[in-house]
């Protein structure tokens, strides 16, 4: 038996011509653009790679891109200020902050100011309390592309056990949540979880978010579960290469061997997560804007 491999990227491109669809729907109905603002705080080159990259995919399709860059040591207030600046610029529907932050700041205070309404992220307390009350929301973008890799693959998920091993805010914990809304039987596993491979073998829907190198090993997986990697890790380079291989919490090879379907590392969950935040951004502008959204559209 081989798995399938569950491509991503061409999900992703799907989803980014639906929103692109629909935000030219939206503009002719608002009379605007639908707009998203991201904050970069400091001069790491992983973030001003990822924000570049969001900023080119929101123009072409067809949003407006507001781009902040501030400096290092930008104090607490100056951050904060600019974010309540966005919140009431009506031009804004979507606020993104990219993580992480430089030590000085405080995270979790800058993320609570935005705007729960304009919180792309899904991340602000009130986000996270709507997810886990089933009221309509913003959701974290990495989650909510999963699902939709699972949906695609599966259909109806309802009474499927599903094990996401990972319990962090941006991962683990509103995957359960979405997992449950659709009907799952839930296991959230982590570090103390004890005999984790026998936790995983009964999944018929495996998450692995933990941030461990290929952690999850084929004799882990029950035979056709489907296993969704978001995990991102880069090995120490091979001698003579400048780069180690990109792998995620998955044993991808080994996997192969006994599911039904795997996302890979790179080119399955990764995609997802900006074309999720587009997706978020258009869903945050027709709210704002008081327009209706066509049930299913995105």
């Amino acid at each position: 038996m081989s798995a399938a491999l569950i491509d991503g990227k061409a999900f992703a491109a799907g989803l980014r011509a639906k929103v692109a669809e629909q935000a030219a729907t939206f503009e002719q109905a608002a009379e605007r653009k639908a707009g998203l603002a991201v904050v970069l705080v400091g001069e790491d080159p992983a973030s001003q790679v990822y924000v570049a990259s969001k900023a080119k995919q929101t123009v072409e399709c067809g949003m407006a891109s507001f781009e902040h860059r501030l400096p290092e040591d930008t104090a607490q207030d100056v951050l904060l200020a600019l974010i309540d600046a966005l919140n009431a610029d009506p031009a804004v529907d979507g606020i993104l902050v990219q993580l992480p932050l430089p030590k000085h700041l405080d995270e979790q205070a800058v993320v609570t100011r935005i705007s729960p309404d304009k919180d792309v992220d899904g991340l602000t307390p009130i986000s996270t309390g709507r997810l886990a009350l089933g009221q309509p929301g913003l959701v974290p973008c990495t989650p909510l592309g999963s699902l939709m890799l699972l949906k695609d693959r599966l259909g109806d998920l309802s009474g499927l056990d599903a094990v996401v091993i990972g319990r962090s805010i941006l991962v683990g914990k509103p995957m359960a949540q979405l997992l449950l809304a659709e009907n799952c039987t839930v296991t959230v596993a982590h570090s103390r979880t004890r005999d984790l491979p026998e936790v995983v073998r009964r999944a018929d829907i495996v998450v692995a978010a933990v941030g461990r190198p290929e952690m999850v090993r084929g004799d882990w997986i029950k035979p056709g579960a489907t296993v969704i990697d978001v995990g991102i890790n880069r090995l120490p380079p091979e001698e003579g290469k400048a780069k180690g291989k990109l792998v995620g919490d998955v044993a991808t090879a080994e996997v192969l061997e006994v599911a039904g379907a795997v996302t890979p590392v790179p080119g399955g969950v990764g995609p997802m997560t900006i074309a999720v935040l587009l997706r978020n951004a258009l869903v945050a502008a027709h709210r704002n804007a008081g327009v209706a959204l066509a049930d299913g559209a995105l």
